[in-house]
């Protein structure tokens, strides 16, 4: 079966509609044995696959909306470590603890103690007999970087020369930040529940094996050609709409 976008799944749906309503103009003569092909059961059928639609679009809303308000909180973040850090210099603290932040620093901007060796640097070690293994060291989900950015703000609190001037410096200022990143982050994890339960939802709506919208709309296209046949007018009317199965 083909993949299919958010777009693919409302298309299915329009054309289901039009596959009823020229069921309708069909009149008595669309008498199916089967229930589920019955005009009442597919009536019902579309109202489900509508609503099943606009679940999965209005939960889709508030998880792009939770996810461009995390974006925007950490879109200055880099540059606001960069600041902690020089200041944390400026203050007069010693090499032990300017290592200890910077660390913490390089986690939270992605960045390597050791600059990564090059292919012909791996090349010519290999040659020599040593076996070069390198660990990244990214920790740039939002998850470690929230976590790195609480490490950061406990190991400044515990010292005591770190007093900047500057109001977003500041330990109240840096702590107000980490919830306010830490709330909008948490918010994206618990947006993302009720669109995955939407999407399932939406799918044995629209795509469960024999139940499902797809292939019931295949049925009635198969009932309608096995009463009229596959050249009448009846079944032109319907033939050319298609319905795409999900992965």
């Amino acid at each position: 079966m083909s993949t299919i976008t958010e777009t693919g799944h409302a298309k299915n749906v329009g054309n289901f509609e039009k596959l009823i309503a020229n069921v309708t103009i069909l009149g008595a003569p669309y008498n199916p044995s089967r229930s589920s092909l019955k005009l009442p059961e597919l009536n019902a059928l579309l109202v489900a696959a509508k609503t099943a639609i606009q679940t999965v679009n209005a939960s889709e809303a508030v998880f792009k909306s939770a996810v461009s308000a995390r974006k925007v909180a950490f879109a200055q973040f880099g540059k606001l470590i960069t600041r902690v850090n020089n200041a944390l210099k400026a203050s007069g603290t010693n090499a032990r603890v300017n290592e200890s932040a910077g660390s913490l620093v390089r986690k939270l901007q992605g960045r390597r103690a050791t600059p990564k060796m090059t292919e012909e640097e791996k090349q010519a070690a290999a040659e020599t007999g040593n076996t070069v293994t390198e660990i990244s060291s990214s920790q740039m989900s939002f998850d470690n970087r929230i976590d790195n950015f609480d490490k950061l703000i406990m190991l400044l609190t515990s010292i005591a020369a770190y007093a900047p001037n500057e109001e977003d410096l500041t330990i109240a200022a840096l702590t107000n930040l980490h919830n306010d990143l830490k709330a909008k982050n948490t918010a994206v994890i618990a947006a993302q529940i009720p669109l995955a339960s939407a999407r399932i939802a939406r799918n044995n709506v629209l795509y469960k094996e024999n139940t499902g919208m797809v292939d019931i709309s295949i049925a009635v296209k198969t009932y309608i050609k096995s009463v009229f046949g596959a050249r009448s007018p009846q079944y032109n009317m319907i033939s050319s709409l298609r319905f795409t199965m999900h992965k």
